[in-house]
């Protein structure tokens, strides 16, 4: 089989020429031993080509994981040839990776990705001039016209020309020095140069400690030949021959403006970046929650669950005379839990289509430029924010996400704050409450997210007070990629993704959740069948019930849905779909049991709490002891408290009038109030 790497920095459209070439042909796993994503697939036109898609990097030298994992791939299981993704509106940036990969000798081929853009942008490439400076064939490319993918891949396929930089002679002999030391045909040029410049890890499996010595050595004696600047040689070659190659192969068009810029001035404005945010996020959650996610939910809760599955269970269990016990089990239990669950497909999918349109189209990395400036002021780095918009999928992969971050009070900060971000699992839980206490209001779901955005604000405000967690920001510097049309099998398989992830944990863990929780609500200690009120359920349920009064949804049943979260999210609606019935019978018994203010105060406490058990486990892992995970959960669930008490006890004040509690909690916002807004011993000092 011939395997074809695809390589390309972020941004350039490599994943979507990987969907494009692959389609449905597609395995994703981790790379051995990291957890960075590995995406591979055969070829469509071809099943004897098997495709690699690389994590997206700016270049091969080892700072992150991303490209260690990148170069060790290309050094020591090496594909048959690379397809160089590169963007055309940035091409000078995009050479650079370019010139690392010549040096490994490789076949490859330079894919001139959205040349469409670049041309409306007003540039102009000379592709034949390029295709002779690099000595590479270089072929256009427009993933959105679908225009010389496979011209690319044909021409890997082929084996395409091969060539070798060359460097300074000075170089060039140390280098020759190095091979003689080393007398290893099979490790590649580029191997060597890794050595050279610093950084021999890939080949501490072929090297005896006198060879690492000598390299160590030459290298010491080539750094005072050149007056310390040997390391630089490199460097400044390569940068030096990318301005020859832009000289002799960029044109200018003499077309001025392009739509990027005048987009980017109207939404990362300092003004009206945060206004038009808030207003797409908002037709985002009106989109998937309260119209168009919504007739299908609707759909599948009252039809397909409510009436289609239930008849046909019913009909078949009673012409196999199933006993009456497991036909309640599976109807009010399996049925009840799952279904109730399941039924907010159709809002996923449509949330994440959304989303992925915004990711894909280049918005999101705007939202990021624009959150900067806010979080800064807070206490919480630029960087903090990529988590987050990873965490609106899942947390776990939003917390490991904080690797990236390089001062480690900030990235404890982003761990202990990034679950606040409702992710796909606690969608349910808005669609549930905003259909339950407030129908037709369209500001409820996108609230949800505006809130867990606000906690963190707050959250970091709070933490920048503390010694452990005071000091420097570290500084946040990210592309901004061209505004493009979003590629439809892209966004389509992103939500399709996220919604078979829901699939797979409903028909697993809110599964098992489900059938527990039939169980201990239908018989008590002594095991006598019993209505729920008198089940072991109830019983255990008032034991911590208590717990979740002064939050306004003190009984039984929520306060179990509440504990049962901690499994997974999606588990709350399961469990009170068993309790409550699912379909129509959730939503009214749900806002017949309590208030609109508990409605919305259970919705923040489990948008805040400690997050589920995967997500808590990565946690403590990243956080790197025992004592700072539970710092981590305890934070987040005092904060969760704190914040559904005074949602609770505050809107109870505009009912009801004041009592103790509401009184008690004015006293903990001026507090709070207090503490947000005083001066850090730091500032104090300064």
């Amino acid at each position: 089989m011939t395997t074809i790497a695809l390589v390309g920095n972020p941004n350039c459209g490599k994943s979507s020429v990987f969907n494009i070439l692959t389609r449905s042909n597609q395995t994703v796993g981790n790379w051995p031993g990291v957890t960075v994503e590995r995406k591979s697939g055969t070829y469509k036109k071809d099943k004897s080509v098997l495709i690699q898609d690389l994590p997206g990097i700016y270049s091969l030298s080892p700072f992150s994981l991303d490209e260690k994992v990148s170069r060790d791939y290309l050094l020591k299981s090496p594909p048959d040839a690379i397809v160089n993704i590169v963007d055309a509106t940035n091409l000078e940036r995009s050479l650079y990776l370019t010139l690392q990969l010549i040096d490994f000798g490789i076949p490859m081929i330079v894919g001139l990705n959205m040349i469409d853009l670049m041309k409306s942008a007003g540039k102009i490439i000379d592709v034949e001039k390029l295709s002779y400076s690099l000595g590479l064939h270089v072929v256009e490319m427009s993933v959105l016209k679908n225009h010389g993918l496979n011209e690319a891949i044909d021409l890997a396929k082929k084996d395409a020309s091969r060539a070798e930089m060359h460097y300074d002679a000075r170089l060039e002999a140390s280098l020759s020095e190095i091979s003689n030391v080393i007398k290893k045909d099979e490790i590649e040029r580029y191997s060597l140069m890794s050595a050279f410049e610093g950084d021999f890890s890939p080949l501490k499996d072929e090297l005896n400690e006198d060879q690492k010595n000598e390299i160590s050595e030459i290298r010491s004696i080539t750094e005072k030949i050149f007056d310390d600047e040997a390391l630089e040689i490199v460097v400044n070659e390569r940068y030096a021959l990318i301005e020859q190659v832009m000289q002799l192969v960029a044109k200018d068009s003499g077309v001025s403006g392009s739509l990027t810029d005048k987009i980017d001035r109207i939404v990362t404005s300092k003004w009206l970046g945060i206004p038009v945010f808030i207003l797409i996020m908002w037709l985002v959650y009106f989109v998937s929650i309260q119209t168009v996610g919504n007739m299908g939910t609707i759909w599948l809760n009252d039809v397909l669950f409510g009436k289609i599955i239930p008849e046909f269970l019913t009909n078949l269990m009673g012409n196999l005379q199933i006993v009456t016990w497991l036909q309640d089990l599976v109807l009010n239990g399996i049925l009840a839990g799952v279904g109730a669950t399941l039924a907010f497909i159709p809002q996923i999918f449509v949330l994440f289509i959304l989303l992925g349109i915004l990711e894909d189209s280049g918005y999101m990395a705007r939202v990021a430029f624009v959150m900067d400036r806010i979080f800064r002021h807070f206490g919480l780095s630029g960087k903090s924010f990529i988590p987050m918009l990873i965490a609106s999928g899942c947390g776990v992969p939003a917390i490991m996400a904080t690797r990236t971050i390089e001062q480690d009070r900030d990235r404890r900060i982003t761990i202990m704050v990034t679950t606040f971000m409702p992710c796909s699992a606690k969608l349910p839980i808005i669609a549930l409450v905003s259909a339950a206490f407030f129908p037709g209001n369209p500001w409820i779901a996108p609230s949800a997210y505006f809130l867990g955005m606000g906690m963190i604000i707050i959250s970091g405000i709070i933490l920048k007070k503390l010694r452990m967690f005071s000091g420097n920001r570290s500084a946040f510097i990210m592309e901004l990629p061209n505004y493009h049309l979003p590629q439809a099998w892209t966004v389509i398989k992103y939500g399709l993704d996220k919604a078979f992830s829901f699939i797979k944990r409903a028909a697993t863990i809110i599964f098992v959740v489900s059938v527990g929780t039939w169980l201990l609500s239908n018989y008590n200690f002594l095991l006598h069948k019993v209505n729920s009120a008198q089940s072991m359920l109830a019983d255990l349920g008032r034991l911590i019930a208590w717990v979740f009064a002064p939050l306004g949804f003190g009984e039984w049943q929520a306060a179990l849905a509440t504990i049962t979260g901690l499994a997974a999210k999606e588990t709350i609606v399961g469990t009170l779909g068993v309790l409550y019935g699912n379909g129509n019978k959730l939503t009214s018994a749900f806002s017949a049991h309590y208030s609109a203010a508990a409605g919305y105060s259970f919705l923040a406490f489990n948008l805040l709490c400690a997050p589920c058990i995967a997500s808590i486990s990565t946690i403590f892992k990243e956080m790197g002891s025992v004592k700072w995970g539970l710092r981590a959960l305890s934070f987040q669930t005092a904060i969760a408290y704190m914040m559904s008490f005074v949602i609770y006890q505050f809107a109870k004040v505009f009912s009801n009038g004041f009592d103790f509690l509401s009184f008690f909690a004015i006293i903990v916002v001026i507090v709070g109030l207090y503490f947000i807004f005083r001066p850090s011993p730091k500032e104090i000092l300064a």
